[in-house]
């Protein structure tokens, strides 16, 4: 990550770096308008072959989705990009949702709405599996971040036949859409039957561990290499899991917030 950042505000000072993998990297910065989040896509060649290309293609899929719902609650402000990879976010003050904790009554409920409002928009969350990526704010609310494999297929051509639309049938981008949209409503339960199983009925308790077709999958696929993935993290950093998951240093440094709202310094309208 940049030691530092230049937002139309002034300069922004790296505090910390919370994920690094093979596609982008994530820390959070503070200058004058408070903290902000950068996340900065892959720039890096991959044995020899440049590989710039999938920073610039996941920075621009993210940006179209978070102006789809930038207006929303429970969505922080985008401020635009930063270099050729790099977007810049608002800092939401609060904490990932943690292993076993218990939020609150109306936490999952609006959790849910959120979560229509983006089908609504013909937008897929598809993340929604990984607990860290909902934040619990300061007054109790949940946030989403991290769109950056939303699956956004607006009907007909309200979006324009550009990136994938031009290469996928509108039949098949409403396919992927749709069974995307049903991960979602799987995982949002699986969450809640984890942390308020109270407020489940004996029918949504049922439904929440039934997986489907692709989710059987998806499981089979993505669980050793996320085996594989958690062995190389112990063996480089002593930790099976991010800071992100229920990390207590995580906890202990990630207060604070934004004042003014600030915007990227070369942030793009195209």
């Amino acid at each position: 990550m940049p030691e530092r950042i230049t937002l139309h505000d002034g300069d922004y000072v790296h505090l910390r770096t919370w994920k690094h993998d093979f596609f982008a990297a994530t820390g959070l910065y503070e200058g004058p308008s408070g903290r902000v989040v950068l996340k900065l896509g892959r720039t890096a060649g991959l044995l020899g072959i440049p590989a710039s290309w999938i920073g610039r293609l996941l920075c621009d899929r993210e940006l179209d989705v978070y102006r789809a719902v930038g207006d929303l609650p429970g969505v922080p402000r985008c401020f635009g990009t930063w270099g050729e990879t790099g977007l810049v976010h608002a800092f939401v003050e609060g904490h990932p949702l943690q292993r076993q904790e218990r939020v609150n009554d109306e936490f999952f409920p609006r959790l849910e709405r959120l979560i229509e409002e983006l089908h609504r928009r013909d937008i897929a969350y598809v993340d929604l599996e990984k607990r860290e990526n909902i934040l619990v704010d300061v007054e109790g609310r949940p946030s989403l971040i991290d769109f950056q494999i939303s699956w956004r297929w607006p009907s007909g051509n309200a979006g324009g036949r550009r990136g994938l639309k031009r290469l996928i049938p509108d039949e098949l981008g409403r396919y992927f859409l749709k069974r995307f949209q049903e991960g979602d409503h799987y995982h949002l339960l699986k969450h809640r039957r984890r942390h308020r199983p109270d407020t489940l009925t004996p029918g949504q308790i049922e439904a929440s561990y039934r997986r489907g077709f692709w989710h059987r999958v998806h499981g089979r696929v993505s669980r050793p290499l996320t085996l594989l993935r958690r062995s190389v993290l112990k063996m480089l950093t002593g930790r099976w899991r991010s800071l992100k998951q229920d990390g207590p240093e995580f906890m202990n440094h990630s207060g604070g917030g934004a004042q003014r709202q600030p915007t990227a310094q070369n942030r793009h309208d195209g």
